[in-house]
């Protein structure tokens, strides 16, 4: 081995070394941890918050071969504002909350029973993880072409920007799902909502659109009322929530990864998910 790579093995093995030590003693048994190393730092004297210290260890006491400040990569949901509604509740990670997430935003989204979050569009596109429970979906395109499906624990769902779509939760304890949007900056706060769009236009244009008499409009729920609402009837089979003759839209929006055999290797398995096994999802892969 040429001499100047012994001398750089060497110098990583003593910095693991030295970190693990500073490790071990940040982390000792019976005692807190200190933002301590040997010859380094000093203990703090509080007020601390120690569970966060402890899932941090590398933050609270960096290793030496540490060199300047690192942009945070992490924000747990557990600190997030809940948006607290009648059907459910919602908690979003931006850019705001994480600096350096310029380019994805994620919410994390609890529906009840029959709880239902309201049809709406937006400008980035929405790729979603079933975690829990049960949903049906529905979409409709700039064609008027139609999606409905009922989605479980792993599947996915991917809505192109601009694609209007809502989501219920089913039997028996409704869902939770966490979104992820290809834009940092996205706000789960700002949809647009059918029920904005309905205020926004004059009865007498919806009656002529939808051909019915303009009386049947001006009464529409304020948004705030909205956006997650409860009580609804869960539905009932998916069959009876396909409209007859209805286009359907050309790549369904709904994947069941555990479905998807795997790639199997010596050191493990993985299911990686893009647009050549879900067309539609042409902004976000998944593994």
């Amino acid at each position: 081995m040429a001499p100047s790579r012994r001398i750089v093995l060497s110098t990583a093995a003593a910095g693991l070394v030295t970190a693990a030590a500073a490790n071990a003693q940040t982390t000792g048994q019976g005692s807190p941890p200190q933002p301590m190393r040997p010859g380094r730092g000093g203990t703090d004297p509080g007020p601390r918050n120690i569970p966060i210290e402890m899932q941090n260890p590398d933050i609270f006491a960096p290793p030496p071969t540490d060199h300047g400040t690192v942009a945070n990569l992490k924000f747990p949901f557990s600190a997030s504002h809940m948006r607290l509604e009648r059907g459910g509740w919602t908690r979003q990670v931006t850019e705001r909350e994480l600096g350096i997430s310029k380019e994805i935003a994620g919410v994390d989204m609890r529906l009840n029973t029959g709880g239902v979050r309201e049809l709406h569009w937006h400008k980035a596109a929405e790729w979603a993880y079933m975690l829990y429970g049960r949903a049906r979906i529905t979409a409709v395109d700039q064609d008027g072409r139609n999606f409905v499906d009922d989605v479980g624990v792993g599947d996915l769902w991917y809505f192109p920007k601009g694609i209007p779509h809502s989501i219920q939760g089913l039997e028996p304890d409704g869902c939770e799902f966490l979104l992820v949007f290809d834009d940092g900056s996205f706000s789960e706060d700002n949809t647009f909502l059918l029920s904005d769009w309905f205020r926004h236009v004059p009865p007498e244009v919806l009656g002529k659109n939808f051909g019915v008499p303009a009386s049947n409009f001006g009464n529409t729920p304020d948004p705030s009322e909205l956006y997650i609402f409860f009580p609804l009837p869960v539905p009932g089979a998916l069959a009876s929530d396909r409209i007859a003759g209805a286009t359907p839209v050309p790549n369904t929006f709904s994947h069941r990864l555990m479905a998807q055999d795997p790639i199997r290797t010596r050191g493990g398995s993985v299911r990686i998910v893009d647009s050549k096994n879900f067309p539609a999802s042409v902004t976000i892969a998944f593994k």
